[in-house]
């Protein structure tokens, strides 16, 4: 149809909508949108929430089940959820099991499969060689846990390590061993892997944890966590809400609504547009939820900031660490 119409009017004057019906694109676009299940709302109750509802994997929604005809085999965790889906955080209603998490590590590859990346292991010694394994790819390999015991050289220290094969735990010897796991998060989600000590919890109450993290309203006077997993500013940094620095450069002014960095132009970079760099900041704006979005700066005139420092917290982050709520301190008195 589009040969045609170029055929029938001329070249010169012929602009890309005289060709093109734009309105079933549009369509299908709205429609996506404006009405699909999979098209919702940002919950952005505070930056925990946004993470999670982008990392978020249904089996619910167009060509997907439905909660009345999903069984217990459905919702149940599986081996091959290791690295991928986490096991712990899913809602406690009816979508149990249905609604789950992308895992601290992984991804999706391109042909829409989760991936959870592995180290290699040669002959026993643990490289720093890392790749990316589907649930099919993984099966034929033996991995150690990433606690494993390794020696200065990599080695493993213990004739036998712990091990999965096949979705199943073995004793295996080292040398048979062909993968490692690159960290003893990757099993959990990032709400999950915020809780410090996770492994001591119940695992119904760890699930209520993790979703209720999300349900934080940002405070004014914000407190990062003193007992962390070290997981808090790598959240605040990549939910979008702090300020990070483009380029090198030392701070020249900073007010509460913006600030100007002077950026280190190398002699050989001096064709970049311009050599400083400014950040306006967001001040008092509504979430959708209705919290309070808003950024400080961290930084003061002349100090020095490397390209990816945090120069203004965003809601819910103090010096660009994730801070939900309050620390409580306790004292416990032997009597």
């Amino acid at each position: 149809a589009i040969k045609e119409r170029m055929s029938l009017q001329e070249i010169e004057t012929l602009m890309p909508h005289d060709l093109i019906n734009a309105k079933p694109v549009t369509a299908v676009i709205k429609e996506f949108f404006g009405s699909s299940q999979l098209s919702q709302f940002m919950d952005q109750t505070n930056p925990l929430s946004e993470v999670t509802h982008k990392r978020r994997l249904s089996a619910l929604g167009p060509g997907g089940l439905t909660r009345e005809r999903a069984g217990f085999e459905v919702r149940d965790v599986h081996p091959t959820h290791y690295g991928r889906i986490c096991p712990i955080e899913t809602p406690e209603g009816p979508n149990i099991g249905l609604i789950a998490s992308l895992s601290t590590y992984a991804r999706v590859n391109e042909f829409g499969f989760v991936e959870t990346p592995y180290r290699k292991v040669d002959a026993g010694v643990v490289t720093n060689d890392v790749a990316f394994y589907s649930a099919l790819e993984e099966e034929k390999h033996t991995i150690a846990q990433a606690n494993a015991e390794t020696d200065k050289k990599g080695k493993f220290a213990n004739a036998l390590v712990s091990s999965r094969r096949g979705g199943e735990f073995v004793q295996a010897r080292a040398e048979d061993v062909d993968l490692m796991d690159v960290s003893p998060k990757q099993l959990v989600s990032v709400a999950a892997s915020l809780i410090p000590f996770l492994e001591n919890d119940d695992a119904n109450r760890a699930l209520m944890g993790s979703n209720m993290q999300r349900q934080a309203v940002p405070l004014l006077r914000t407190a990062a966590p003193l007992v962390g997993t070290g997981i808090e500013a790598i959240v605040a940094r990549d939910s979008g809400v702090t300020c990070v620095a483009r380029r090198d450069g030392i701070v020249e002014s900073v007010d509460a609504g913006r600030i100007v960095v002077k950026a280190d132009v190398p002699a050989s970079l001096s064709d970049v547009t311009s050599e400083v760099d400014i950040y306006n900041l967001l001040k008092y704006q509504r979430s959708n939820q209705n919290t309070c979005l808003n950024q400080k700066p961290i930084i003061s005139k002349g100090d020095r900031v490397k390209k990816g420092d945090v120069i203004a917290d965003g809601p819910a982050t103090e010096t660009g660490e994730l801070a939900l709520g309050q620390n409580v301190v306790v004292a416990f008195m032997p009597w």
